[in-house]
């Protein structure tokens, strides 16, 4: 990692992750494999925020809002690859990726394995970011996009203009900081 970290796929400790390299990694992943419209990729950093905004609309709590913002944390090591190629790869691909989602959420505090009903409002605030990303990067029609992701449920899409990777890495590591500072007031 740009850090200085080693992180170790197979058996990744919390001591070896850092927010700022996931920050960076995130902002430089492109969702949908880069086939979006725009002058910039649409990141998997952008995307977290969109979905850490929409779980805060239901969900104060800050403990539940960093856990959305961290939900594709080990995209930033792993990247971002479509659903049916995850499907693909099965246990393998899920079983890397559940290791390294533990040790982030062992290493901001969280608990390694989320209540099932966090889980849910994630996934739901998640879909709804693809439903809109979609719709209004990939070229999807509404009908297509609900059929893949549900409806948008009267949520009005807000800021999915592409940004640059360093301002997406900047607004990433700012709502982490924000979060962070309500967790652990000075």
């Amino acid at each position: 990692m740009l850090s200085g970290r080693r992180l170790d796929l197979i058996d990744p400790s919390p001591l070896d992750i850092e927010i700022e390299d996931i920050a960076h990694g995130l902002a430089r992943v492109a969702r949908w494999n880069g086939q979006t419209k725009g002058d910039h990729a649409f990141s998997v950093a952008q995307h977290s925020l969109i979905v850490e905004r929409i779980v805060a609309q239901e969900e104060p709590d800050p403990r539940c809002r960093l856990a959305a913002l961290l939900h594709d944390g080990p995209e930033y090591v792993i990247g971002d690859m479509i659903s049916p190629f995850k499907s693909v790869l099965g246990e393998h691909y899920k079983s890397v990726e559940k290791r390294l989602q533990r040790a982030i959420h062992l290493r901001f505090g969280l608990s390694p394995d989320l209540p099932a009903a966090l889980e849910r409002r994630i996934k739901k605030a998640d879909r709804l970011s693809a439903y809109y990303e979609a719709v209004l990067l990939a070229g999807f029609s509404a009908a297509e996009a609900a059929s893949f992701f549900g409806p948008a449920n009267g949520m009005e899409p807000q800021d999915f203009a592409p940004l640059a990777a360093s301002r997406a890495q900047e607004a990433y590591l700012s709502r982490f900081q924000e979060i962070d500072a309500l967790l652990h007031p000075r």
